[in-house]
């Protein structure tokens, strides 16, 4: 459509200018050859805009200040300056009635009023998009690569600062090794990194931020990185963590053999 729009005003241009007469086409040519800035159009604009005189009209504002040879002009403030100073002293008796006399709100009761409003529309998303949360109770450990993926990436936006991106450990401890300070397991790595340490503030839980299903890939993540030994990683900490044993099965009985077939020995 544009280009339809373009093709039609082009040809009425070409219509136009042949139904021109010759003093005419002069008069658009000349016209044409001045540049925007030095167009009567733009110099009225800025002639209302800033009200300055002109080279010609210097002599009319030309004070009697006379530095080293240097004379000063009495130019008159941009109108949009001095329309623009007037609103803001507006603004502000306006603000000081209202806050200050008044006592409309508060910024803290406004914040609050945001915040309020914040979390209904979260409430609202979470009814009309149910997520299953996940508990310490049902967490499992991950073991695909797009889960893992997704737990590496944010291991290394949140918990590299600390634990290195390798996990070999710099303020926080080496998570590569079979140590742990607050026990081992894809349970005990989720409610740390959910809950958070009580006695280490600095491990902050993380899943209210992240959310319960972002906190399982990032456990797991973290779990994959037993037995890398990365150069440099921290020494042990903590107790030595052996996974509990699965439930042995029994065995199946053998079966019954058939006396009959067996050769008699001596």
């Amino acid at each position: 459509m544009l280009v339809a729009i373009e093709i039609v005003v082009s040809a009425v241009d070409k219509v136009t200018y042949h139904l021109l007469t010759d003093d005419q086409k002069k008069q658009l040519e000349e016209a044409q050859s001045i540049p925007f800035t030095e167009s009567k159009f733009y110099q009225g604009i800025m002639n209302k805009f800033t009200r300055s005189k002109g080279i010609e009209q210097e002599s009319d504002i030309l004070l009697d200040h006379d530095y080293d040879g240097i004379r000063e002009l009495d130019n008159v403030l941009p109108p949009w300056w001095v329309n623009l100073f007037y609103a803001t002293i507006i603004f502000g008796l306006v603000y000081i009635v209202r806050f200050h006399v008044v006592n409309d709100y508060t910024q803290a009761e406004e914040f609050d009023q945001e915040v309020a409003l914040a979390n209904i529309e979260i409430e609202k998303n979470k009814a009309a998009n149910p997520v299953e949360e996940v508990t310490v109770d049902k967490v499992t450990l991950l073991t695909d690569a797009e889960s893992l993926a997704k737990g590496k990436e944010i291991f290394v936006n949140a918990c590299a600062a600390c634990h290195k991106a390798d996990g070999g450990g710099v303020v926080g401890p080496n998570l590569t090794d079979e140590f742990w300070i607050n026990g081992g397991g894809i349970k005990n790595v989720f409610k740390l990194i959910a809950e958070g340490s009580k006695n280490n503030p600095t491990m902050v839980g993380w899943a209210k931020t992240l959310g319960t299903k972002e906190v399982q890939k990032v456990s797991s993540y973290v779990i994959s990185l037993q037995g890398t030994k990365p150069a440099g990683a921290k020494p042990a900490e903590g107790e030595k963590w052996v996974e509990e044993a699965a439930p042995k099965t029994d065995a199946p009985a053998t079966a019954a053999t058939d006396t009959t077939n067996v050769a008699t020995t001596k």
